[in-house]
């Protein structure tokens, strides 16, 4: 099964009318951002996600993340393909753009960056963050978009809500960051502790404010410009889902390295977590367990 996480509008560009089944998931980390409605395309299940909300009423900060990742892997999701606005530091990443991210630098400071903060440690690889394989699939089906598809690119997650100041701006594009933007982190590292495979497609909306507007551009243009960059941007987001998802349902990806994450990761004894602690981490520590256990009968 994918999951899409994305905008309010998501499913509806996706989709059209059709919502398929909603599903309103409780977990230990609270209510998601909102119901996940489940439709079929060419034989696969998808899971669509709104990530602020109906009605876009969630700031990054306050994005449930941990439940987001936690509801669709109870729903049985194994891939996730996510998309996100952000701002251009490079002059060659025009607005309306999409980028496939293949790297990330965290800024975030006021989320959980982990599900597994109690009665486990865990620590999970996660010096690739986005999924090469669900990316090189998304690179594949960029070929049947008439759209600019930037196939690398390394994204600075801010905290927010506001944003850079220009010192930040010029400090991030030093970095050797591409885009910036607030929602990726922590859900890439949490869909990796869930043991799914994550890839992020970037919607650039304008220029980050290192590169200065032109002169005497009022803020409602300068408003309505970013805004109607952003409807192409997410057409051309959705033309690319929709192309890997066919990709997809052809050639379906081999098993990946992302879904045996928690293998080498759990530094707990597996003997030692309490019933309490694992019914709080099913069904993200199942196979985990399961795996220690069969690994212990055969020796």
């Amino acid at each position: 099964m994918i999951g899409l996480i994305g905008g309010t509008g998501l499913g509806e560009a996706l989709m059209g009318d059709s919502r398929g089944t909603e599903h309103v998931i409780d977990t230990p980390f609270g209510m998601p951002s909102s119901a996940i409605h489940v439709v079929e395309w060419n034989g696969i299940e998808l899971a669509l996600l709104a990530r602020h909300g109906e009605g876009h009423t969630l700031n990054p900060s306050q994005v449930p993340y941990r439940a987001n990742i936690y509801a669709l892997k109870k729903l049985g999701v194994t891939h996730i393909i996510a998309s996100g606005a952000v701002g251009s530091l490079r002059d060659q990443i025009k607005p309306r753009d999409l980028m496939l991210c293949h790297q990330v630098i965290d800024k975030t400071h006021r989320r959980i960056p982990t599900f597994y903060d109690v009665g486990l440690a865990a620590h999970v690889e996660f010096a690739q963050p986005y999924c090469p394989q669900l990316r090189a699939l998304l690179e594949a089906a960029a070929s049947k978009v008439n759209a600019t598809v930037h196939t690398r690119g390394v994204y600075v997650c801010m905290e927010g809500p506001a944003f850079s100041t220009q010192a930040e701006s010029t400090m991030h594009r030093a970095w050797g960051a591409d885009v910036i933007g607030m929602t990726t982190m922590p859900e890439a590292k949490l869909a990796r502790e869930a043991e799914m495979c994550y890839a992020l497609i970037a919607l650039a909306t304008d220029y980050d404010c290192w590169r200065g507007h032109e002169p005497g551009t009022s803020k409602q243009a300068l408003l309505n410009e970013i805004i109607g960059n952003l409807r192409e941007a997410t057409a051309n987001a959705v033309a690319l889902m929709r192309a890997g998802i066919d990709t997809f349902a052809e050639n379906p990806p081999e098993p990946c390295a992302c879904h045996t994450a928690l293998d080498l990761a759990v530094w707990s004894d597996h003997e030692k977590l309490t019933e309490d602690v694992r019914r709080h981490y099913d069904p993200l520590l199942n196979r985990y367990v399961e795996a220690a256990r069969a690994a212990q009968k055969a020796t």
